[in-house]
């Protein structure tokens, strides 16, 4: 089956603003004979967004369309692949390789961009941070709380942007440094987003679309998210 038969499937799908127990089973059989690569994934998600937000258009049920996307998007995620994983590449610093790997991702996103790192005390990613959400995409960040009143450091400002941040207000530290975007490619490894990262440290990072590692960390962001709390600059 070709995407334009998959994409049809979507909207038949669609129609009655809900994904029967029968038509999920037929879009999970379809797109597992189809082995679909990570492009064809990406595709599909993203013409369900748009038959999602043209539903509502439409003036469907919103808690209807959400159900129907929830859905639809866990079946596409766990959609058996023709390999691993399409997209890989992995960059080293000092440099600015790692950042402007980072950089490209922030750049491509479409519909949401998961950023969970120590730190953010980078003018440059945190411009293009901010950028991304300025055009739509939905930006959320997990911090910790141990370096955000030092010098530099970009947190209160992407707050004032109105970039969504939750902070780790423990005494421990919240030390990943991971970043997902659209659910489908994850940055991961030592780097931090700083600017002594890029210009002093030695420091990796790699990149991926291998759902059998995005998904894992995908969950993780979402514990995280739900386990701290917004960052409220003016109460901290």
């Amino acid at each position: 089956m070709n995407r334009e038969q998959l994409q049809q499937l979507l909207h038949s799908s669609i129609e009655d603003h809900r994904l029967d127990d029968s038509e999920r089973r037929e879009l999970n059989d379809q797109l597992g004979n189809a082995e679909l690569k990570q492009e064809d994934r990406s595709f599909l998600r993203n013409q369900s967004f748009k038959l999602a937000q043209q539903s509502l258009k439409e003036g469907a049920d919103a808690s209807d369309i959400v159900r129907w996307l929830e859905k639809t998007i866990k079946v596409l995620d766990n959609a058996k692949s023709d390999a691993g994983g399409d997209l890989v590449g992995c960059w080293f610093s000092p440099g600015r390789s790692c950042a402007e790997g980072i950089i490209k991702q922030l750049n491509q996103a479409r519909h949401t961009i998961d950023i969970c790192v120590f730190t953010i005390a980078d003018d440059n990613l945190t411009a293009h941070i901010v950028k991304a959400h300025k055009r739509g995409v939905k930006v959320r960040v997990v911090t910790d709380n141990d370096k955000i009143f030092d010098k530099g450091n970009d947190v209160n400002y992407l707050v004032e942007q109105g970039v969504e941040v939750k902070v780790d207000t423990t005494s421990y530290h919240m030390h990943h440094k991971f970043a997902i975007f659209d659910g489908v490619r994850m940055l991961n490894g030592s780097f931090n987003w700083t600017r002594s990262a890029s210009k002093y440290n030695e420091e990796d990072i790699t990149l991926t679309d291998d759902m059998r590692f995005v998904q894992p960390f995908q969950k993780q962001f979402e514990e995280l998210w739900q386990k701290f709390p917004f960052h409220q600059p003016e109460l901290a």
